[in-house]
């Protein structure tokens, strides 16, 4: 029997774009990405390094990301000690803590993150709770990597902002359980006006500047929301 407990949320399935990771590449190099295309996030973890070594980055931090958590970055980051870590997050930390760190990230020297989206055309597309992920994509950070799984490819600009609102965000927000938000019922954006609604900054970056500041690696599996 069904659990009718659970909002009908969108498939995955349905938001599926069967554009080529190197067509998709390719656009964003031409924007401006240095862009790596990697079959599994086992390959990803392992690039991500190597540029952490290339750059020998006086400080990393990050944007939260179910797709770190699930390739072993946040870990590996946490548990290394050669480069000092901006912490943005964790049970460790006091509410007063995790902000006054996120501001710290934005001057951090490497920043790692994913992307809610990205378009076939080379656009990343973000929407943020506080900002402070999309604000260290745009400015601050003296290199950012972006690891994003092939599910996160869109064939437009449409609809990378609807597979962002109307199931990332959703499917993002069940995590939480101390949050409710009428999208968390329902498995769908309704635009609300709740303290936790966590769409409230949209970014959409359409090209590099400088060139290659921002790295995308492409994952051929699937990773995060």
């Amino acid at each position: 029997m069904p659990d009718h407990s659970i909002p009908p949320y969108h498939s995955a399935e349905g938001y599926r774009c069967d554009v080529p990771l190197e067509q998709v590449a390719e656009a964003l190099r031409h924007n401006g990405f240095e862009t790596y295309v990697v079959p599994d996030a086992s390959r990803a973890k392992e690039l991500f390094f190597e540029i952490v070594a290339r750059e020998q980055p006086a400080s990393i931090s990050w944007g939260g990301s179910m797709t770190l958590e699930e390739a072993g970055i946040l870990r590996a980051l946490e548990e290394q000690s050669q480069i000092p870590v901006i912490v943005t997050g964790g049970s460790a930390l006091s509410p007063e803590e995790k902000l006054e760190n996120r501001r710290r990230a934005l001057t951090c020297a490497l920043f790692v993150t994913s992307s809610n989206a990205i378009t076939a055309q080379g656009q990343l597309v973000n929407l943020d709770g506080i900002g402070n992920r999309v604000a260290a994509l745009a400015f601050g950070p003296r290199s950012v990597v972006v690891i994003a799984g092939k599910n996160k490819i869109a064939p437009s600009l449409a609809g990378a902002m609807d597979r962002v609102k109307n199931y990332a965000a959703p499917m993002n927000i069940r995590r939480f359980a101390d949050i409710q938000t009428p999208c968390k019922k329902t498995g769908r954006c309704h635009d609300c006006n709740s303290e936790s609604r966590i769409c409230n900054v949209w970014a959409i970056t359409e090209k590099s500047r400088p060139s290659g500041r921002i790295k995308v690696i492409l994952v051929d599996e699937s990773l995060g929301y």
